[in-house]
């Protein structure tokens, strides 16, 4: 049996809390204000799932580890899923719109449809489709 959650938080440092903020908001993400001040806002992916976005400073407080330099290495890959490739497409070129780098050309394995970006500070994300009929 494994370890069950009832919520997820992907933390992820950020140079400029308000433009990451922005960046997000043209994506078409709402922040819940409870959990938002200078060093942190709570980006509202999806029922229970959650990304805080901390600025570097506050972010650092947390680990005695260096963080990684993301315009060089990629440390973690966040993928969520989309209702279809309509949206899939819809959010990758939101963000590219928005002032993000998209990162690889589109994925198409049939079942699988996938596309995925950088944001500002260098993070990445794929968002991905599955047709659990074929």
């Amino acid at each position: 049996m494994g370890v069950q959650s009832s919520q997820i938080f992907v933390n992820l440092p950020v140079k400029d809390l308000n433009k990451s903020m922005e960046f997000y908001k043209q994506i078409g993400y709402e922040f819940n204000p409870q959990f938002t001040d200078e060093n942190a806002a709570c980006m509202i992916i999806g029922e229970n799932i959650y990304a805080m976005l901390l600025v570097e400073p506050f972010f650092q407080s947390f680990t005695k580890r260096e963080l990684p330099d993301t315009s060089k290495t990629t440390g973690v890959i966040v993928a969520l899923s989309a209702e279809n490739r309509e949206q899939v497409d819809e959010v990758v070129d939101k963000a590219v719109a928005a002032g993000g780098r998209e990162a690889s050309e589109p994925h198409d394995e049939g079942f699988m449809y996938y596309r995925s970006y950088h944001d500002l500070d260098g993070h990445y994300w794929e968002v991905m489709y599955m047709d659990m009929n074929q």
